[in-house]
């Protein structure tokens, strides 16, 4: 399935536009990973912890809008945008919102 931040496929048709379509993953972080991440704000550095949380939470939002595009007879999505927030007590969760337009195209 084709995924897209734009608004058109180039070299496509779009024939259809289905609807706006979301995936979603909220991500739990844990006190060690909270400690390792404060002690890298003192030190400087990337968290490593945090990062691979957000990459399984974006993997996750994508495949969850991958499937719903899939369930209502699209094959692709276009104008795609991604948010990610900090959720829960004292920001202890991790959300990725993922949403576009699922389209039935063709080859013009």
């Amino acid at each position: 399935m084709i995924m897209s931040t734009t608004s058109q496929l180039e070299g496509k048709k779009i024939e259809q536009y289905l609807g706006v379509v979301v995936g979603e993953a909220v991500m739990g972080t844990n006190v060690f990973k909270d400690i390792f991440a404060s002690v890298r704000d003192i030190v400087g550095g990337r968290s490593g912890s945090y990062e691979d949380e957000l990459t399984k939470a974006r993997k996750i939002g994508f495949q969850e809008l991958e499937e719903e595009a899939h369930s209502i007879g699209a094959n692709a999505v276009i104008g795609i945008d991604i948010d990610y927030e900090v959720v829960g007590s004292g920001g202890s969760m991790l959300m990725v919102s993922i949403s576009g337009t699922a389209v039935r195209y063709s080859d013009k």
